[in-house]
């Protein structure tokens, strides 16, 4: 039994070694393999396992690192654009939603260490697990490559969705876009109400966004805040369009008023051809 389950510990020490080899491959760097473990290992899993160190440290430190590099690279960019856009900017890029994307192209959530308890209920797949994961990982590259190093890898996978951010206007926050155009429309402030359905662990998010007690679009999402941008996207779009709608009718109903002569003019130069007759002084009495 001894045996057995020694071969068993070897087998997975050489599964984890593999799994670990290409991550790195994936990475672009080859990291100390205890930095690399420490960097994977979720809180669940180092509580079931008698108190491990967690990644929170290096998620922590990788969180600053990722953002003074996107930071960085958006202020050189985008030169003429103010801190409130910048700001959007980066929000667009360093989130949860966002990273949990960048994580699953790495297919991050396979090489994660997660206890029993979020493994039963979808953990490597959850944004949050994704997200803080990843900035574990660039924190660890940061302490064993260097700033350089860490750099080089948030631009590989990041500067893609820079440039996508870059291009989405109101789609930087959808809320906030949302409440800057009911407020020019003098609509009100917009409010969601959210329900949720399904268990715990696959629970799906609607929400609606209502501005003055009506309901302008829905949404449906992962997250309370997933559905809550979806829906004010929907809202966001559709007044956009009543306005467009009602903008583009004023200014075709001014150009049809500007083209009609006035009635008396009109007149004058049909009966005489022209300019109006001029009128003779009154005689002296």
């Amino acid at each position: 039994m001894s045996e057995l389950s020694n071969a068993e510990k070897q087998a997975d020490s050489n599964n984890a070694a593999s799994s670990h080899t290409l991550l790195e491959g994936r990475l672009g760097y080859q990291l100390e393999t205890a930095l690399l473990v420490r960097a994977l290992t979720h809180r669940s899993y180092a509580y079931e396992n008698g108190g491990l160190p967690t990644n929170e440290r290096l998620e922590f430190l990788g969180d600053s690192v990722l953002g003074l590099v996107v930071t960085d690279t958006l202020y050189t960019t985008h030169p003429d654009l103010p801190e409130g856009q910048l700001a959007k900017l980066r929000a667009a890029v360093v989130n949860s939603r966002a990273l949990a994307e960048v994580g699953r192209g790495l297919e991050l959530g396979s090489f994660i260490r997660l206890g029993r308890g979020e493994e039963g209920t979808g953990g490597r797949d959850k944004a949050s697990i994704l997200a803080d994961t990843l900035e574990a990982v660039i924190g660890a590259v940061y302490l064993d490559q260097g700033l350089d190093a860490a750099s080089e890898l948030v631009h590989r996978l990041f500067d893609p969705l820079i440039e996508k951010s870059s291009n989405l206007g109101a789609g930087l926050d959808w809320k906030t876009s949302l409440q800057e155009l009911t407020a020019a429309e003098g609509l009100g402030v917009p409010e969601y109400l959210v329900t949720e359905t399904g268990p715990d662990h696959e629970k799906t998010f609607t929400a609606a966004a209502r501005v003055g007690g009506v309901s302008y679009g829905t949404g449906t999402g992962r997250s309370k805040k997933e559905a809550e941008q979806q829906a004010a996207e929907s809202a966001w779009r559709g007044i956009r369009a009543a306005a467009d709608e009602r903008i583009a009718a004023a200014a075709a109903a001014a150009s049809a008023v500007a083209e009609v002569p006035a009635p008396a003019v009109a007149e004058a130069e049909a009966e005489d051809g022209g300019a109006p007759a001029p009128v003779d002084p009154a005689p002296n009495a």
